[in-house]
């Protein structure tokens, strides 16, 4: 998938700040995205990859599985690239609750609602950190466990809590430690998988197409 010269331009400078490192080709490709998106270096020290994490991704957008948000600015941010590549469904959790069941947030109320509807998806949490911990509440018991949950809420009040939480469960995942994260860094996480899932499918057109 071909980038913007400015965007090229703009890896090329963050490929020369960060020099040498131990992620993979893959790993770097997310950490890039989410540092082009903030420019902020210190990502390359808060994003956390479970093992695993991305060959799931990769092959479930790959299937076209359903994505759920937790808001919509991180449906916003990834709705573009979602339909330049595999379409998936987007379902914004908040969306689905037009109240809160009581003592929970909009956000949390409807996270639970698309997890007992999709529990197989891909969770990309970038604001709420309840609707993270909700889910995590939920995975220890779950038979059907989501495909991939990025974890990436901001804040002060329970969002140490909720990333701590999702490094205690098996699922699939990657998330920013600390208390950074936010709407653009998850949406950029979500959007470099895309963009690693396209260009292996793309490739294993081209091979295909080589051989015949």
């Amino acid at each position: 998938m071909q980038i913007h010269p400015i965007m090229e331009h703009s890896f090329a400078v963050i490929d020369q700040e960060i020099g040498e490192h131990n992620f993979t080709s893959a790993e770097y490709a997310i950490v890039q995205r989410v540092i082009h998106s903030t420019a902020d270096f210190e990502f390359t020290q808060l994003i956390k990859f479970s093992p695993n994490a991305i060959a799931s991704g990769i092959q479930e957008l790959q299937q076209r599985i359903p994505i759920v948000t937790d808001v919509g600015m991180v449906k916003q941010g990834i709705a573009g690239m979602v339909a330049k590549t595999f379409g998936n469904p987007i379902i914004v959790a908040v969306e689905q609750a037009a109240a809160a069941l009581p003592g929970k947030t909009r956000t949390e109320t409807g996270l639970i609602r698309c997890w007992e509807q999709f529990p197989e998806a891909i969770f990309v949490i970038g604001n709420a950190p309840t609707a993270l911990l909700a889910l995590c509440e939920k995975l220890p018991t779950a038979t059907l466990k989501p495909a991939l949950v990025i974890g990436a809420p901001v804040g002060f009040i329970s969002v140490l809590e909720s990333k701590a939480a999702l490094a205690q469960t098996s699922v699939p995942q990657i998330r920013v430690e600390g208390r950074k994260g936010g709407s653009p860094v998850a949406a950029a996480i979500l959007n470099a998988l895309l963009v690693l899932a396209w260009n292996k499918a793309e490739g294993r057109r081209q091979e295909t197409e080589g051989q015949t």
